[in-house]
């Protein structure tokens, strides 16, 4: 994951392509942070899985600045978040569609025959390894909360 990035980066700066080359300098930065605080324990860095976690998270938080900004009628920032997020998207594995993802996490509470809000955690766990950069896990926890509330 880390060369495809680092080849990426490579190839934008020979294009001339600036809002890749600063998307990817953003996604390389945060990479490297994470190996650093990874670096405390017994681990060298941060696996892909892990790269996968830090890159939908950069998603969410582009999503959630597009929104304000587009409040604040700045269209033109919100655009640029916009590109910016296509640009992360190269890099994560097919999302799973909804229906996918419901199946996915009605698998889940049912292998652990979770039923109430106490094993909201461990199903999250257990769908994130599975799971990693494949869906929204923001959604996901909405819906295996309201399945967990169905069986309460």
């Amino acid at each position: 994951m880390r060369d495809e990035l680092a080849t990426a980066l490579k190839s934008a700066i020979k294009a001339k392509d600036q809002i890749r080359i600063s998307t990817l300098r953003l996604i390389l930065a945060a990479v490297k942070d994470r190996d650093i605080a990874a670096r405390s324990g017994d681990r060298q860095g941060v696996s892909d899985d892990e790269i996968l976690q830090i890159l939908a998270k950069m998603i969410k938080q582009r999503e959630e600045a597009t929104t304000t900004y587009e409040e604040a009628g700045r269209l033109d920032l919100a655009e640029r978040e916009r590109q910016e997020i296509e640009i992360i998207r190269e890099f994560l594995p097919q999302q799973l569609r909804p229906e996918e993802m419901e199946r996915a996490c009605d698998e889940v509470v049912d292998e652990f025959g979770a039923s109430g809000l106490k094993d909201m955690g461990k199903c999250m766990g257990v769908l994130k390894e599975r799971y990693p950069g494949k869906m929204d896990f923001g959604k996901a926890s909405g819906y295996v909360k309201k399945r967990l509330t169905e069986r309460a």
